[in-house]
C-alpha cells in the first residue's frame, strides 16, 4: 500500500511540474484580471476622452507547435447584439513574446514587424480603447493572446472582426486571457 501511494504521489508531482512548466500565461503592467482599467486605456472619441493606449502585454509558455500569435480585445457587454471588437492583431511572429504599451496605435506603426492589425468596430486598424455607454454599468474587456498553428492567417484586406475571429479560433492551439473592467457613470 505504501509503495502504491508513494508511486501515485511521485507521478502526481511529476505531472504537476510538467503541467505548470507548459502553462501558457499572459501578463501586463497596465491591466489586471478583474480590475478596472486606467483612463489611459479609454477611447478618445464617441464622448470618451481617454488616452486610447493599448496595454503592455507579455506572454510565456507557448505550446510546442506555435508558429505565430494573435491578440484580441473584445467587449461582450457592448449593446450591439454581437459585442465589440476593440483590437485584433494577427501574424505576430512566434519569436515575439511581448508588446509595448501603445503598440496598437494605428498612427505610430509600433506593432511587431510582419503583424497585421484588423479594423476594429470603431472603423480603423489598431487598438480602440474602452468606451461603454454612460450609465450602462460595468463592461468586461477580454484581452487574449492566441498561440496559432500557422505562421500567417490568410485574410482579405478588409476582413471583418467575425471572419478574423473565426480564422483565429480555427487555428488556435492555446489561449490566455486577462479580463479587465471599465464603466462610465452619468
Amino acid at each position: 500500500m505504501f509503495k502504491s501511494l508513494t508511486l501515485v504521489t511521485l507521478l502526481s508531482i511529476s505531472f504537476s511540474s510538467i503541467t505548470l512548466a507548459d502553462t501558457f500565461t499572459l501578463s501586463s503592467k497596465d491591466i489586471a484580471e478583474g480590475e478596472f482599467m486606467a483612463k489611459a486605456q479609454e477611447f478618445n472619441g464617441f464622448g470618451c476622452s481617454g488616452g486610447d493606449l493599448s496595454p503592455q502585454l507579455a506572454w510565456s509558455g507557448a505550446p510546442e507547435g506555435t508558429k505565430s500569435f494573435a491578440i484580441t480585445a473584445y467587449d461582450p457587454d457592448a449593446p450591439t447584439g454581437s459585442g465589440w471588437w476593440h483590437w485584433q492583431i494577427v501574424n505576430i511572429p512566434h519569436t515575439v513574446n511581448e508588446i509595448a504599451a501603445g503598440a496598437g496605435s494605428a498612427k505610430k506603426g509600433s506593432a511587431p514587424e510582419g503583424s497585421v492589425q484588423i479594423a476594429n468596430d470603431f472603423g480603423y486598424r489598431g487598438f480602440g480603447g474602452a468606451c461603454p455607454p454612460e450609465g450602462h454599468g460595468i463592461h468586461h474587456y477580454r484581452f487574449t493572446v492566441h498561440a496559432l498553428s500557422v505562421e500567417k492567417l490568410e485574410l482579405p484586406q478588409e476582413a471583418s472582426g467575425a471572419l478574423t475571429g473565426y480564422m483565429i479560433n480555427a487555428n488556435t492551439i492555446a489561449t490566455s486571457t486577462i479580463e479587465s473592467l471599465y464603466k462610465r457613470d452619468k
